[in-house]
């Protein structure tokens, strides 16, 4: 694979000043297949500081040619679409019809959606005497995690963009190449030099290095929670904005009157996605004891299916956690129904999609994010319960709602303590706002409520 030996700074690949190297590996043949600068404190450094020069003139850029830049940006994206699927199926495992229409469909759509947004929103208001303004919030850090590696840049970087900060992005050192695929595409888009920059490199030195730098503004993260929270409280002690995207367990909940066979297959599918690394993967399944049986029999012939259809997970490290928390299932008394803790190839790590029936909400599958395809099934007893399961955790990012009356499902919704709901397998949306409630994070991404987390405001009143 093409792999630059530099870090993008200021409009132009340089050495790095780390001299540590990140070996990049195809997760289904574990074959090294490039290798990138692990950048150091002192790369960090540069590009903050190149990202602070360009703020004030970036910000001063009108709205309307932000856009433009986004709006480039999005057609070179999409001219390179066949590549940035490659480049994911290569250093993530996933397979290519899957990066096809998830990795590269949807950063080109959300790139889009705020190429319009720069255009069209408004980002002054009048509220009585006073004018209200939206101000860039400065130098963004961003972090981005391995399991979506494009979306997540683009849902972090088109929206700072376009709200007129500067950006320097570390991302996952698991797939460093589509991030400079990405760092390409915004050199041919012409934003101005500076306005990005690249550091590739470990998260416990670079990322921690940006997160900790007096220069950057806002940190906005996505990845697991107890890094979250190590993140949010170096920004406390400098009092810095933050917009974290965290963990999920999220429910599947089906409601007795729900078409059970399509909510569980839709259901089954959707955990399987991505080989299970999704952070608002419905990994829980809560279906009426009446039911329970016939569902979970339903998940078997569903879950069966997969075994050929998924790829690996990302790494010898990601597999050696799935498969700890499959064993773990099975030691808490677990009912293994398809799948289990050994591996399907004798190459590649790759776990088998699993699922376990007769899980307690107590359990630890049935708590802890386990980032693979494994999923749970609940019984519950009535509503009440269902809703004391599903809001059972310290989590909320996500979840579902299946039931033959749309009203009833809604209504189910509304109680639940998590940030996004499908009704009845509602389709996803870039333009609606996704984030958590508890553990799950700080802020929201996408659309105007995406926007406004790399706005401040400043009021005058006359």
């Amino acid at each position: 694979m093409k792999a630059h030996d530099g870090i993008y700074l200021d409009g132009a690949w340089r050495p790095a000043a780390g001299q540590g190297v990140i070996e990049v590996v195809n997760p289904a043949d574990e074959q090294v297949i490039a290798r990138v600068p692990a950048g150091d404190a002192e790369d960090v450094d540069a590009a903050v500081r190149a990202a602070r020069a360009v703020l004030p003139g970036w910000a001063a850029t009108p709205p309307a040619e932000r856009a433009a830049r986004l709006s480039a940006l999005r057609d070179v994206l999409v001219a390179r679409k066949d590549e940035i699927a490659e480049t994911v199926t290569a250093e993530l495992g996933s397979p290519l019809p899957f990066s096809q229409a998830v990795h590269a469909a949807v950063p080109i759509a959300v790139a889009g959606s705020y190429a319009e947004l720069a255009a069209t929103h408004s980002f002054e208001e009048r509220v009585g005497n006073s004018t209200v303004y939206g101000e860039p919030v400065g130098v963004v850090g961003a972090i981005t995690p391995w399991n979506y590696p494009l979306h997540q840049i683009v849902a972090k970087v088109a929206p700072a963009l376009a709200a007129g900060c500067t950006v320097v992005l570390k991302p996952a050192e698991d797939t460093p190449l589509v991030a400079q695929l990405f760092a390409e595409a915004v050199h041919e888009a012409g934003v101005p030099a500076g306005v990005f920059n690249l550091v590739t490199g470990l998260g416990p030195v670079a990322g921690q290095a940006l997160a900790e730098h007096p220069g950057v503004d806002l940190v906005s993260f996505t990845g697991s929670t107890a890094v979250g929270k190590r993140i949010a409280a170096t920004a406390g002690a400098a009092v810095k904005k933050v917009a974290l995207e965290l963990g999920g367990k999220s429910a599947n909940v089906i409601l007795p009157s729900a078409d059970l066979a399509r909510a569980v297959n839709v259901g089954v599918a959707n955990v399987m996605s991505n080989s299970g690394q999704t952070c608002s993967a419905w990994t829980r399944m809560l279906v009426h004891r009446d039911r329970y049986d016939e569902a979970v029999e339903l998940a078997a012939a569903a879950a069966g299916k997969y075994g050929d259809r998924i790829g690996p997970v990302v790494s010898a490290k990601q597999q050696a956690r799935v498969r700890s928390y499959i064993e773990k299932g099975l030691a808490e008394g677990a009912r293994l129904v398809v799948g289990g803790p050994e591996s399907p190839r004798e190459q590649g790590y790759f776990v088998s999609p699993t699922v376990f029936a007769d899980v307690t909400p107590d359990m630890t599958i049935a708590q802890e994010e386990i980032f693979g395809p494994v999923l749970s099934l609940l019984r519950y007893d009535d509503e009440e319960d269902a809703l004391r399961i599903a809001n059972g955790t310290v989590y909320g990012l996500a979840g579902a709602v299946w039931a033959g009356d749309e009203a009833e499902a809604v209504a189910f919704a509304r109680r639940m303590d998590t940030g996004q709901v499908d009704i009845n397998g509602g389709r996803f949306n870039p333009l609606a706002p996704f984030g958590g409630y508890k553990q799950s994070g700080v802020g929201r991404e996408l659309g105007t409520h995406g926007l406004a987390e790399y706005l401040q405001t400043k009021s005058l009143q006359f």
